[in-house]
């Protein structure tokens, strides 16, 4: 590095020739350049070298790129590969967009007036070889070049490939003119958006999974019918029709799917699991697969869990401080049992993740059993079940206690044998969560005695069980207060003076819900403390309705009306998922 520009950094950013001088060291032994260095060991940060290098340069230094997609001939003759790797966009709006950021008094440069026409933002000023392969390619002569970040650089990209992409529907209309497809067994490549294969199938199904993945999904059905078949997908817990393709198309979509996730596409007749892992530009998705034979061929659905995305801490699931102070005391026990409850779906295993996210720390022993793992938590031991090998969840937690474990996490409690050794570890000093399929939380004490534990063991090891639900939350974009009628509030349980003022909302719908009037969701739950009463209560009857009137708890529903009165969901959304 030159000493003009070592002078600029030190003036620009504050750092020491200290710290210069160690990243020429480091320079001399592993090699890279003196900028990258510091940044990468944070004495700097990238807005500062760029900085620096907007005024050595003398180009001007754009934090933040114009969200315009660059034209799709642009898209079509440039491959994403070659932009990803050089870290270049070329962009086509005009007008700088933002100021460079920089602190009053610190020094400006020549290139910062309005910029117009085809400008081109890249990472790395020097790289002049790669820049002017890329204008060739495009056949401009007139541009202007910005110094953007990595970051912004490569959503610029993604963006920009993924809206030019082919819609579904005329992807189908290509497949109808080729008339036939044939399935290519190709390994599927590192990024769907890098994937440019000219094959159609392999083009609608890259389109259906990048267009979940931007819609949130959970899930994508392919259902097939006698005529038809349906493609549909999982947004905040409702099904959506995303594409209904010819019925001639189905074995190939099916097929191509089946290669992806290397199962036996020849075997039709029985189930089949699998599972893969895409990338969709910054977002790394893995992707489970379940095939099951039906009369009008094979039923296939993609559960799609994107690892980018951040476990969700206690505070995001949307409870009030008092629930949040009651899980906090609960789960600061030395030993016993905590259950979470509900359907299928009902957010239980994330539950359970924040609350172990919560209390790991470096002094406990965590171990969960689980099936399947759904998030890797660091710091924690995670054991799959495989039934193959007989590792069920009876056998694992058995081999689990010998562990010397703190806190132990069964996935569910399945069956007689791993709910006695749970009790087991919960009252030889283990503090044990599981999970239990039931609809309410007092229904969890009738299902543990009818699968077989003694009921003064259940009054001895359990302290808690939490029964919850997951409500589509309002978008805060388009939602409307209103004043429902009188018997909408009457079927919900609420009175005429507690919806007054506009504490009731209404969907409406835009662009950013999908037009759905939803954007997320969140958790309506009731926990039920083993206070004495319920204990001795447990010991006379497990009658789930008797065990109720005796919980003192806010229920579901009344949490429900506590999230309709706050403007979080509807009364639509808590009767859906609280009827009685």
């Amino acid at each position: 590095m030159n000493k003009h520009f070592s002078d600029l950094l030190i003036s620009t950013t504050g750092i020491s020739e200290a710290d210069i001088q160690e990243a020429q060291r480091i320079q001399v032994e592993k090699g890279g350049r003196i900028g990258e260095i510091l940044v990468k060991k944070e004495i700097i940060t990238e807005s500062q070298l760029l900085e620096a290098l907007s005024l050595e340069y003398d180009i001007p230094f754009w934090p933040k790129l114009p969200m315009e997609p660059i034209g799709a001939d642009t898209t079509q003759d440039v491959p994403i590969h070659f932009l990803k790797k050089h870290l270049m966009a070329p962009l086509t709006s005009s007008g700088n967009p933002t100021t460079s950021g920089r602190a009053e008094g610190q020094q400006t440069t020549a290139a910062d007036p309005e910029l117009s026409g085809f400008i081109i933002a890249v990472n790395d000023p020097s790289a002049f070889q790669a820049l002017d392969d890329l204008i060739r390619i495009i056949g401009v002569e007139n541009y202007q070049v910005v110094l953007s970040t990595r970051d912004a650089i490569l959503s610029a990209i993604n963006l920009s490939y993924d809206l030019n992409r082919d819609s579904a529907e005329q992807l189908v209309q290509d497949m109808e003119e080729n008339g036939a497809t044939i399935i290519s067994e190709i390994e599927d490549t590192a990024d769907l958006l890098d994937d440019t294969s000219d094959a159609p199938i392999i083009k609608l199904v890259n389109h259906i999974i990048s267009q979940s993945v931007k819609a949130r999904a959970s899930d994508i059905h392919i259902e097939p019918y006698q005529d038809s078949f349906k493609v549909r997908y999982r947004v905040d817990g409702i099904l959506y029709d995303l594409l209904t393709p010819p019925k001639w198309i189905q074995p190939a979509l099916t097929s191509r799917i089946k290669v992806m996730s290397k199962m036996n596409i020849a075997e039709k007749r029985l189930p089949q699991d699998g599972r893969l892992e895409v990338k969709l530009g910054d977002q790394d998705i893995d992707v489970r697969i379940s095939t099951i034979p039906t009369t009008f061929g094979e039923r296939v659905v993609l559960r799609l869990l994107n690892k980018s995305t951040s476990l969700l801490s206690l505070g995001d699931l949307g409870m009030t401080d008092d629930q949040m102070g009651l899980l906090r005391d609960l789960v600061a026990s030395p030993n016993g049992i905590i259950l979470v409850t509900g359907p299928t779906g009902s957010g239980k295993t994330t539950t359970l993740y924040a609350i172990l996210s919560k209390i790991n720390t470096p002094d406990i022993n965590i171990i969960t059993i689980e099936d399947p793992v759904e998030y890797q938590l660091r710091g924690i031991s995670q054991i799959q079940v495989n039934p193959k090998i007989d590792l069920t969840f009876a056998r694992g937690l058995r081999s689990i206690v010998r562990q010397d474990p703190d806190v132990v996490l069964v996935g569910e409690i399945r069956d007689r044998e791993t709910a006695e050794i749970a009790v087991q570890s919960a009252l030889t000093g283990h503090l044990v969560f599981s999970t239990l399929h039931t609809n309410d939380s007092a229904s969890a004490i009738t299902r543990l005695v009818d699968i077989g534990v003694e009921p003064f063991l259940i009054s001895s090891a359990v302290l808690a069980v939490a029964a919850q639900r997951l409500v589509r939350v309002l978008c805060t974009d388009c939602k409307k207060p209103y004043m429902p009628d009188e018997a909408a509030l009457q079927t919900i349980g609420i009175t005429p003076e507690q919806a007054k003022n506009g504490a009731i909302h209404q969907t409406v719908g835009c662009p950013k819900c999908l037009h759905t009037g939803y954007r997320g969701r969140c958790v309506i739950i009731e926990i039920m403390l083993m206070n004495p009463e319920i204990k001795s209560l447990i010991l006379q009857t497990y009658d789930s309705n008797r065990i109720k009137q005796a919980a003192d708890m806010v229920s579901l529903r009344q949490d429900g009306i506590d999230k309709i009165l706050h403007g979080l969901t509807t009364i639509e959304e808590v009767l859906r998922v609280t009827q009685r």
